[in-house]
């Protein structure tokens, strides 16, 4: 037996967070009854109906995508922008963990396990994720202290990280700096960078935990392995 909020993300339909609300508002019914109780509990027997259609329990998909520039980490786009999901030929439910700016590229999850989504993201687990910049100046070590160190963005000072210049061009006055942080504000990297006074020309995510995109090229993705998987789910249990 599963709580009803677990089986609902488990099936890739939300999050367990959405799938709380769903079920606190009366949208979701166990064989024909109306439940508002989040403590329900449920087995692989009982018809789950949200919003009036059967949940389908899939089968669970792991894509590590390198996600491109110019592609939106959204399952839709109200501009009519590619996404992500436009470059993945599945016919499951899949949704992005976390997010990667329309113009930053690399490492990008996709799932439709709904518990581990929600494992990865929450603050408490410090999942790393790894970056290199392309700043414009040389990012000296006093820039880099303070973004170690944690810098205000949004009011709210953002947790300790690793910083560290990889190189400096001369010729084109630019830097490149690695930044693993394990937070997942909006915009955070290039805002850590302005308020230490750098400008982010380009962005990349090297790494999701211990997940790169190593041999595949921007747009390429592949499945997650089983060991792989097992390993995620021992990052955060």
């Amino acid at each position: 037996m599963e709580r009803l909020q677990k089986v609902i993300a488990n099936s890739g339909y939300c999050s367990r967070r959405k799938a709380e609300d769903l079920i606190s508002a009366g949208k979701v019914k166990v064989n024909g009854t109306v439940i508002s109780e989040l403590g329900f509990k449920v087995d692989g027997n009982d018809q789950i109906m949200v919003n009036n259609e059967i949940l389908s329990r899939e089968e669970k998909e792991y894509i590590i995508l390198n996600k491109p520039r110019g592609v939106v980490t959204t399952t839709r786009d109200d501009k009519n922008r590619k996404t992500v999901l436009d470059l993945i030929k599945t016919n499951k439910r899949l949704y992005p963990v976390g997010r990667l700016d329309y113009d930053t590229t690399g490492a990008l999850l996709l799932t439709n396990d709904g518990e581990l989504t929600n494992l990865l993201i929450h603050p408490r687990n410090k999942v790393d994720k790894v970056y290199i910049a392309k700043v414009r100046g040389f990012f000296d070590k006093e820039s880099s202290l303070k973004m170690s160190r944690g810098v205000i963005i949004d009011g709210v000072k953002t947790a300790k990280c690793f910083v560290k210049l990889k190189k400096f061009d001369k010729k084109s006055n630019s830097s490149l700096v690695e930044v693993v942080i394990h937070e997942g504000r909006n915009h955070q990297v290039k805002k850590m960078f302005n308020a230490v006074g750098f400008d982010v020309l380009k962005l990349k995510r090297e790494m999701f935990a211990f997940l790169d995109v190593n041999g595949l090229k921007s747009g390429e993705y592949r499945y997650l392995s089983i060991k792989e998987v097992k390993q995620l789910y021992g990052l955060v249990k």
